[in-house]
């Protein structure tokens, strides 16, 4: 390696340490700014629609398309307010006046059932309260009690929670407005030699994220659409709060499907524990389940394929590989973030280090889609 690759990665390195510093030093306004461009990114397909409107003989310019835009954001945010917050604090009150007695009443016969199974093998269960296990197994993952405390911290933090509104809607405004401004930023630390290599980069990934997160909102509609039909013909009670929530959790690989699918069961429980649990109870929950499972298929091999591997043009074992390292270094939030990071890295890695034969390896297929 001659002594001009070697200050070629040397300044590179050292341009990487120094945005990460900056990063980390500024992490809510990186927050405000990166999410302001995801919807930039999300909403552009909307600009365009209302550029191409015309009043009289004038078309829309960029300042009311992108004001425009917005409003559609703040229109779908509160009808998803109007119908997912009710259902959630009527759901959050359910909860909170949780009698223990009446849960146990409905587990009794299913688990009296299970104890004399496990007793002909010879594994006998301690016998105790049913309602004290309830109780107990209950308090020490889900306190009903504290559901208010929650709300509570919710309303306290809403003012820090309107400044980020606002500075997300402010920052959007001029994404929209500006298509270039985001990337003329960037540009703008970038020393000249580099400047068309990053623009290039930039390009690339603006392509490939608006894909992806254009994706997400695709996937997020059908499965809340779906759920919401499917529970809806079943008579499960509360199908939009269930269907949405799973939606939007289902954004985590992997672990948001279960975790989706246990707050469907739960929800549906607690919503009909007035019910006998072998006649009416636990085939109405297996019907919840079913309907679960059929989303999961749907999605995990039409909806995905499309989204977290052709989309960001990688190999869905990279894509499962990259989110389990995601996961270990950050936990859920490094699963959520996996693939829009991979994205970048790899299209800065295929502009800056394509000697390497690794990069080439793993870069092909955006060569062969010629992106």
């Amino acid at each position: 390696m001659n002594n001009n690759n070697l200050s070629r990665y040397l300044a590179l390195a050292i341009s990487f340490l120094v945005v990460g510093f900056l990063v980390y030093r500024f992490m809510d306004l990186v927050s405000y700014i990166l999410v302001a461009w995801v919807l930039s990114l999300v909403g552009q397909p909307i600009m365009r629609f209302f550029q191409r409107i015309k009043i009289g003989k004038v078309r829309m310019g960029p300042n009311l398309s992108a004001m425009f835009t917005i409003l559609v954001y703040f229109i779908v945010g509160s009808l998803l307010f109007v119908l997912f917050v009710p259902l959630a604090l009527e759901q959050a009150y359910n909860l909170a006046e949780v009698n223990y007695g009446e849960i146990a009443q409905t587990l009794q016969e299913p688990f009296n059932a299970f104890k004399n199974w496990m007793a002909e093998y010879g594994v006998p269960i301690k016998e105790e309260s049913l309602e004290e296990s309830v109780r107990q197994l209950l308090s020490g993952r889900f306190d009903p009690s504290k559901i208010g405390d929650a709300i509570s911290a919710i309303v306290g933090a809403a003012g820090n929670i309107m400044i980020a509104i606002f500075s997300i809607v402010f920052i959007t405004f001029f994404f929209l407005k500006e298509q270039g401004l985001f990337i003329n930023a960037l540009l703008a630390i970038i020393p000249n030699k580099y400047e068309e290599q990053t623009r290039e980069s930039i390009k690339d990934i603006v392509y490939l994220l608006s894909r992806y997160f254009s994706g997400i909102l695709l996937q997020v509609t059908i499965i809340t659409v779906y759920m919401t039909v499917m529970l809806s013909i079943f008579g499960v009670k509360n199908a939009f709060l269930i269907a949405l929530f799973a939606a939007f959790i289902n954004v985590i690989p992997y672990l948001g499907p279960m975790i989706g699918a246990a707050f469907g069961v739960f929800i549906t429980m607690s919503s009909n524990l007035d019910l006998a649990f072998y006649n009416e109870l636990l085939p109405l929950l297996l019907k919840v389940v079913a309907i679960f499972a059929s989303m999961q298929l749907i999605d995990n091999f039409f909806l995905q394929p499309f989204i977290f591997s052709n989309s960001v043009l990688a190999h869905p074992l990279e894509i499962f590989l990259v989110i389990l390292m995601g996961a270990s270094l950050v936990g859920i939030t490094g699963m959520i973030l996996a693939i829009p990071t991979y994205t970048v890295i790899r299209v800065v890695a295929r502009e800056f280090l394509n000697k390497f034969k690794l990069v080439q390896r793993l870069t092909r297929k955006m060569d062969e889609a010629d992106i």
